[in-house]
């Protein structure tokens, strides 16, 4: 019998009543405070008591991928807030410092505001849609734009602190079918976050009616980006509204349709207990497909063995391994973050330990301005090593699946990082030459 749990969040006003976090030392507990007040910070009783093993904090990896941790700020940035809370200054004054830091993060990186907000036609941009790739367009419903709790890596953070400039939403499906109907290129919609599956039943029902009623024979695919099955399984499980949930989803199957959730699991932890085996069940049971995804996060899976075991279990549960991605460079990448040629040894170290079943995952994988970039290793040309990499996904479809070089770098995080190799001005995406000051210092 499985036992009904009621939801219960713990965020900046309560997380001391957690009776763990209670007994945590008082410089851990105001860590937490310093950085919750620039970063998103929630949890919930699931996470809190399922999946943390406290025996194991401040290490255990799910505590450090819930419980904001002092190195996701500078120090100087650290410093400027806990001053700023030990004056005792008021929420305003806390609100000014946290989005003075915050614009300093790179809040929207790979150009999601400028280049991937689609225009209606008459030229104006169209809120909470974005279209990167030829065939899929992004939708973020108001409603569900926040979480059973935040991953503290979330390179979403901005959705979720309260600065009305950096959202992208929208609070009713017209504008998207609109969209989808002048543009028969797309086959597929991602529904996504937040997290959309927080969202009553009804409005997801909505929202998926609009999609399926409007004659849109072209979207082939339904997509939900989603953290629900990790964070709170209880949404397909016991909640008032999992039964109509499910039956919602199934709508978009029985349409003769592709339902695939992206679940996103960070760690084996989080496919453990009997609450996520069952619905993980469910969900397959009304015919979804369960693909799942990953960044490489220091502190938290940065080696091989933790995601041979993941991917292997995830195979066991049905689920298809689908990505494993580069830390965005945003918010706290600096603390997260693994360089692309350690990254690219941590893949392949655990790719060598599964079976063939597993190797559907690709990876690492940058979603970079241009598109998803993979490291595909290193190579040696004429006693040189260069970085190998290929276009998975482009923003121009002519891109898909075009190699590229660049000069090896130990410590290079992110596309940004790389000069391109044998000399060449830029990577074969950019229009400019790359600034001299960028290739001196990487070849030094």
């Amino acid at each position: 019998m499985l036992t009904t749990k009621k939801y219960k969040p713990y965020t900046l006003r309560n997380f001391r009543d957690i009776p763990q976090v209670a007994a945590l030392p008082e410089e851990e507990k105001f860590n937490i405070e310093v950085v919750g007040n620039v970063f998103p910070f929630k949890t919930n009783n699931y996470v809190v008591e399922e999946l943390i093993d406290w025996s194991r904090v401040p290490e255990d990896p799910i505590y450090v991928l819930n419980f904001p941790q002092k190195g996701m700020l500078k120090p100087g940035h650290f410093g400027r807030m806990a001053e700023t809370i030990k004056a005792g200054s008021d929420s305003k004054q806390i609100r000014k410092v946290a989005d003075e830091i915050r614009w300093q993060l790179n809040p929207h990186p790979a150009g999601q505001m400028e280049k991937n907000v689609p225009t209606n036609e008459n030229g104006e941009p169209i809120q909470g849609i974005q279209h990167k790739y030829r065939e899929t367009v992004l939708f973020f419903p108001s409603q569900g734009q926040t979480c059973h709790a935040y991953c503290t890596f979330c390179f979403r953070w901005p959705q979720f602190v309260g600065i009305e400039e950096l959202k992208f939403s929208s609070k009713e499906a017209g504008a998207l079918v609109d969209y989808l109907r002048r543009h028969e290129e797309v086959t597929d919609v991602l529904i996504t976050g937040g997290d959309p599956l927080v969202m009553r039943a009804k409005t997801i029902s909505a929202y998926i009616d609009a999609i399926l009623d409007a004659g849109l024979d072209h979207i082939r695919t339904i997509r939900f980006g989603t953290k629900s099955l990790a964070y709170w399984p209880y949404r397909f499980l016991t909640d008032e509204d999992s039964g109509e949930l499910l039956r919602a989803l199934a709508k978009v199957k029985a349409s003769g349709r592709h339902l695939a959730i992206m679940a996103h699991f960070n760690h084996p932890q989080e496919l453990r207990t009997d609450a996520v085996k069952r619905a993980i069940t469910a969900l397959k049971s009304i015919g979804a497909e369960i693909r799942t995804q990953s960044p490489l996060l220091r502190h938290i899976n940065d080696n091989p063995e933790t995601w041979a075991e993941m991917w292997q279990e995830q195979v066991t549960l049905g689920l298809i391994p689908y990505y494993m991605f580069m830390v965005r460079d945003t918010g706290a990448q600096p603390f997260f973050g693994v360089p692309l040629v350690e990254a690219h040894n941590t893949f392949s170290e655990a790719f060598q330990q599964v079976s063939g079943v597993a190797r559907t995952v690709r990876g690492p994988s940058m979603s970079a301005e241009p598109g998803k970039v993979m490291m595909n290793g290193v190579v040696e040309v004429h006693g040189r090593e260069y970085i190998m990499l290929e276009m998975i996904q482009g923003r121009k479809p002519g891109w898909v699946k075009k190699p590229f070089f660049a000069e090896y770098d130990e410590q290079a995080l992110w596309l940004d990082d790389l000069v391109p190799a044998f000399g060449e001005p830029r990577f074969f995406f950019e229009e400019k030459p790359q600034p001299t000051y960028r290739r001196l210092f990487a070849l030094k």
